[in-house]
């Protein structure tokens, strides 16, 4: 039986495979997709078998991770409804989606872990927000739920009340970053910086400002102080964004996401 079992290779599926192959053997893993052209040029490339079926999938894994839309779950569950045993640990990736609502499907004695993982995790600096009983689990399953998480990133063990807000500031935040480093770059292209170089100082922008609020530990408020120097260039854009209603949209943003979980 194979460790991991992958229903799903998509952006996130492929995303954790890939972390997973910095600490696991490929050996030790499976997955399974209904693009079978994807299914051959992620094995060739990774080395990491597939199965023909969701349903094999699961029957040859210990823990099978779940990374499809949470508009196929119905149909994914069904697939497997009949396979998972009480000794398996299933991983649901999906917005939305109770712990409760997929042992509905699956039976009351199914361990089912939520989690939230978000595309950073394909360069290996991921954030995922994980939930479940750990009264179901025993300490060698706790440690591989870490060591799988942490090998494409960060992990962090939350209430499942608050997942919603992990797919907020984490999952679906990645999309708002590259507005904002897409918008930025504009922004020197309107004032004669070829479109390249300004991709290239916005993102590395990013990069390095979240590895000083990361290393520092200081408020992120401190950091924006220290660049606006009184009567200064930085002042000024902080005001029009403020003006703009820069904060304001981020929240709006995060109130809109929060719904839709």
């Amino acid at each position: 039986m194979a460790k991991i079992g992958f229903i799903g290779i998509g952006n996130m599926g492929y995303a954790m495979l890939k972390g997973a192959l910095t600490k696991f053997k490929a050996t030790e893993m499976v997955f399974s997709d209904t693009n079978e052209a994807r299914m051959l040029e992620v094995s060739r490339e990774t080395g990491v078998p597939y199965a023909f079926s969701n349903a094999e999938c699961a029957n040859r894994s210990k823990f099978i991770v779940l990374a499809v839309k949470p508009q196929f779950y119905p149909a994914v569950l069904k697939n497997i409804q009949n396979v998972v045993k009480e000794d398996q640990v299933v991983i649901s990736i999906a917005a939305g989606i109770t712990r409760e609502s997929i042992q509905n499907v699956l039976g009351s004695t199914a361990r089912v872990v939520r989690a939230m993982p978000n595309t950073p995790a394909l360069v290996g600096e991921g954030m995922t927000g994980i939930v479940y009983d750990d009264r179901e689990f025993t300490v060698d399953e706790k440690d591989f739920l870490e060591e799988f998480f942490s090998s494409f990133g960060k992990v962090r063990k939350v209430d499942e009340k608050l997942l919603g807000v992990v797919t907020c500031v984490s999952g679906s935040a990645p999309a708002y970053v590259a507005m904002f480093a897409e918008a930025l770059a504009d922004s020197a292209v309107k004032y004669g910086m070829p479109r390249a170089d300004a991709y290239e100082f916005s993102v590395q922008m990013i990069l390095g400002t979240a590895k000083l609020l990361s290393v520092s530990g200081e408020h992120p408020a401190v950091l924006k102080d220290k660049v606006c120097t009184p009567g200064g260039c930085t002042i000024a854009g902080v005001e029009a964004l403020e003006e703009y209603g820069f904060r304001n949209a981020v929240m709006k943003a995060t109130d809109a996401c929060y719904k839709k979980t």
